[in-house]
């Protein structure tokens, strides 16, 4: 408003980061450049790199959001959200940025805000160490983003549960020491039916495939997983009986804002290459990047990294604070992964040919950002959040 004075210093918002998290957004981006070397053929062959993936623990990576007294470094959301941003901006290989969020957000925390105290000292220090991986599944052949209605089901006999079903599209699945899977005692429940369980490997009646081949993130493993018989004791039930529900949306709305961090990160990598590209290409005596067109799609990279950024780190301040942000992370990961998507596609436009071709991976980068409009919930089931929390 005119006229309005200025707040004074200590009402005012500071987005920038505090000395220790620029320190460790530092160290992750110096970091990150270390994992970029054989990512073309790794890409090509769909290889997931177990080596890179010790690497990543070592430099304390998988441990960021876990309390220090499970092995992790403690670190608040916000924080976390920065490292994982910078990690997606050095880390050209966007498959194992992926399946390192896809641990963090949907396995660990859940984890330690559900999990019994034997349950986190039994796996949170050896996840942190990347000694094991994990795997969050609960999307079935025939249900898709119809979660409630999953077929997998579940009976109690005596001190174990025993599971029977099938999932789908499982990321980490086909490599997973532990896996978080969901199953109901009856369908006609709904949600009230819904349970979790962690399922070793090598647990006997679970079996997993091998990896799907898919158009990106070709560095992540996603496989399928089958329960036939398969024995899980009591003490292996993560929360309380129907309590899955629950686990479920809190792992969805850490992984549909956190998550994105890293694309955020990718985004900011990809719209400095188009700039380098867009001032060193000429045509008609000029670099291209004095044409308007040009200039201008270059503008609304500028412009979505910005308003994502405001969006995700708002997720992350609510929920540093103990609040909920359902609504915030739904309408963060609806904004940033079109707006991933679209700034690849404008970025193929501005390098031509070249973008089209592998030789300088902008086209991988294309392939990298179309699942985030389908992983954590599609664009479609974002907006019927949103629309149902806006009372619509």
């Amino acid at each position: 408003m005119p006229g309005r004075l200025p707040l004074p210093e200590d009402e005012r918002v500071d987005f920038r980061p505090t000395p220790d998290q620029q320190a460790l957004c530092d160290a992750v981006r110096s970091f990150g450049r270390t994992l970029n070397d054989g990512m073309l053929d790794r890409d090509a062959r769909g290889e997931f790199s177990r080596e890179r993936w010790k690497r990543c623990a070592e430099f304390g990576l998988q441990g960021l959001p876990v309390p220090t007294e499970y092995g992790g470094a403690g670190q608040d959301l916000t924080t976390t959200l920065l490292a994982m941003e910078a990690l997606g901006y050095a880390c050209r290989d966007n498959g194992l940025v992926f399946s390192l969020n896809a641990q963090m957000w949907a396995f660990e925390l859940p984890l330690v805000r559900f999990g019994t105290e034997e349950q986190k000292r039994r796996y949170l220090p050896r996840l942190c160490r990347g000694e094991i991986v994990g795997a969050h599944a609960v999307t079935e052949p025939d249900f898709g983003s119809d979660a409630m209605s999953m077929s997998s089901r579940y009976v109690r006999d005596g001190d174990d549960y025993v599971l029977d079903g099938a999932k789908t599209f499982v990321t980490n699945g086909p490599i997973a020491d532990v896996i978080l899977a969901f199953a109901t005692v009856d369908r006609g429940l709904r949600s009230a039916g819904l349970s979790a369980f962690l399922v070793e490997r090598g647990t006997p009646g679970m079996s997993t495939s091998a990896p799907i081949s898919k158009m990106g993130l070709r560095t992540s493993p996603m496989g399928e997983i089958a329960f036939s018989g398969c024995r899980v004791p009591v003490a292996q039930r993560l929360g309380a009986e129907g309590a899955g529900v629950a686990i479920f949306n809190a792992a969805m709305e850490w992984e549909r804002a956190c998550i994105f961090a890293s694309h955020l990160g990718s985004m900011q990598r990809l719209m400095e290459d188009t700039i380098a590209y867009a001032k060193s290409r000429k045509q008609f005596g000029q670099a291209i990047a004095r044409f308007g067109p040009v200039a201008d799609r270059i503008v609304d990279m500028k412009v979505a990294i910005e308003a994502g950024r405001l969006l995700l780190y708002k997720v992350g301040a609510v929920k540093d604070a103990g609040g909920d942000a359902v609504l915030d992370a739904a309408v963060a990961k609806l904004f940033v992964s079109e707006a991933h998507v679209r700034q690849a596609v404008d970025a193929i436009q501005i390098h031509g040919g070249y973008g089209y071709s592998t030789e300088i991976e902008i086209e991988r980068e294309l392939r990298d950002a179309i699942p985030g409009t389908i992983y954590s919930g599609t664009s479609e089931m974002q907006r019927k959040i949103i629309a149902r929390l806006l009372g619509l």
